[in-house]
């Protein structure tokens, strides 16, 4: 392998597996995160990522003194949609790590803030993108790092065996 890119052979396999079985570092199912469906699990969270950007930069311009924590979360939740979709998009180990982390901060998040808007609602005097679970965006934030994270789960790479070096 020259540049530390991944051989192109076996593309037509990439991404599939039989079971639950984590894919050997550097082979095409390893890097087929990023193909046939995850292609589409990308596009969601790039849609995202637009949509919870452009929301806190109107919300952060116009109204930010009208509910600070709310705006802020919908800032916190743009970021966190950019990340995982460019770490999603990209090869290797530390970029799996980034989106295994992005997607899980976003779980955390949208159950957090979901609980906390249905159980004390003065708190979040305007919605953000996690209010009430992402009921104003039809509940995909609360679907989608499920997805995403059994989605990463079933591209993972394959624990490093003692005494070989990691090609990735």
């Amino acid at each position: 392998m020259r540049g530390g890119r991944l051989p192109r052979d076996g593309r037509g396999s990439a991404g599939r597996g039989t079971g639950g079985e984590a894919a050997a570092v550097g082979t095409p199912a390893a890097a087929g995160r990023n193909r046939g469906a995850g292609r589409l699990l990308i596009a969601v969270y790039g849609i995202f990522a637009v949509a919870a950007t452009a929301r806190a930069v109107f919300q952060i311009a116009t109204k930010f003194s009208e509910a600070p924590a709310a705006y802020s979360l919908t800032a916190l939740a743009a970021v966190v949609y950019v990340l995982a979709t460019v770490s999603l998009a990209k090869t290797g180990t530390l970029w799996f790590r980034t989106s295994v982390a992005a997607v899980g901060l976003e779980l955390v998040g949208v159950l957090t803030v979901g609980s906390l808007s249905l159980l004390d609602p003065v708190l979040f005097p305007s919605d953000t993108v996690w209010s009430v679970f992402g009921q104003g965006y039809g509940f995909v934030p609360l679907v989608l790092p499920v997805i995403g994270l059994w989605w990463l789960y079933r591209h993972r790479p394959a624990a490093q065996v003692l005494g070989q070096s990691n090609p990735a």
